[in-house]
């Protein structure tokens, strides 16, 4: 499987996964599946989104990049800084919301906007990662929305057909 990414306004919203796909005695075609990294998902007061990802681990970067595009524009920023990211819950919605929270914890107190992650280890209570970035500094004309916190309301992570969703509330 080859990620590709697109151009365009809504370009950081979809992954496109592309396969090579044949049929005895022709040639290989192209099969390209898009599926949006996340949405915005209608809230009275806070910010909510709903990710979407092919496996857990997945959903979880697609969640943080949605934290923070939410945050920031994130178009055209360049990797300058790598922050390991551990942590731990009770089960992994609760680790969904202290990955989510490590995260604004270190935009807030090291002024560093995320927008690519590796996760390293993913069990459905332990989190160790990778989130790489750029210091807010020149890059504070992009800062767009203030995140307070991660709630707990309406939290949850879903496997349906080999698909994770998972839906979150932001404090704004």
């Amino acid at each position: 499987m080859i990620f590709k990414r697109i151009n365009g306004p809504l370009a950081h919203l979809v992954e496109h996964h592309t396969f090579n796909v044949g049929v005895a005695g022709s040639s290989p075609a192209r099969l390209i599946l898009s599926m949006p990294r996340y949405e915005i998902i209608p809230h009275t007061a806070d910010i909510g989104i709903k990710a979407y990802g092919t496996n857990l681990s997945e959903v979880f970067k697609n969640t943080a990049y949605a934290m923070f595009d939410i945050i920031a524009d994130l178009d055209g920023l360049t990797k300058s800084v790598e922050q390991p990211i551990e942590a731990e819950a009770a089960n992994r919605e609760e680790l969904l919301v202290a990955w989510l929270g490590e995260l604004l914890y270190n935009f807030y107190t090291k002024q560093i906007i995320f927008f690519d992650f590796k996760i390293e280890e993913l069990s459905d209570t332990r989190l160790k990662a990778q989130a790489f970035g750029r210091h807010i500094g020149e890059n504070r004309n992009r800062l767009k929305t203030e995140i307070k916190a991660v709630t707990y309301h309406e939290l949850k992570i879903q496997e349906k057909e080999g698909k994770f969703t998972a839906t979150v509330i932001f404090d704004v």
